[in-house]
């Protein structure tokens, strides 16, 4: 069973365009009140509006949109305001 939630995790993820080819994010999900990124690393995170706050949970949406400056912004402002490790 808990093998068929992971797999449809993945399928929500989008690919993040990375159009600085430098970053460490790999792909991402986007709800209401959350952003869920995947990294290089395997390693996925949830940040909600409640963990990270409202503010910087849309510009995280808005820099996943865009494909730039997502991975930056979580180390310099959001790292360790995850709501919880997926992955």
């Amino acid at each position: 069973m808990i093998a068929a939630v992971v797999s449809v995790k993945k399928e929500k993820m989008k690919p993040y365009k990375n159009l600085s080819g430098k970053s460490t994010v790999a792909s991402y999900e986007l709800a209401k009140d959350y952003v869920t990124v995947g990294f290089k690393t395997q390693a996925v995170y949830r940040y909600s509006n409640q963990s990270a706050g409202s503010e910087n949970v849309r510009q995280m949406k808005t820099l996943a949109l865009a494909g730039k400056g997502l991975g930056t912004f979580i180390e310099a402002k959001v790292k360790k305001l995850a709501d919880r490790k997926i992955r």
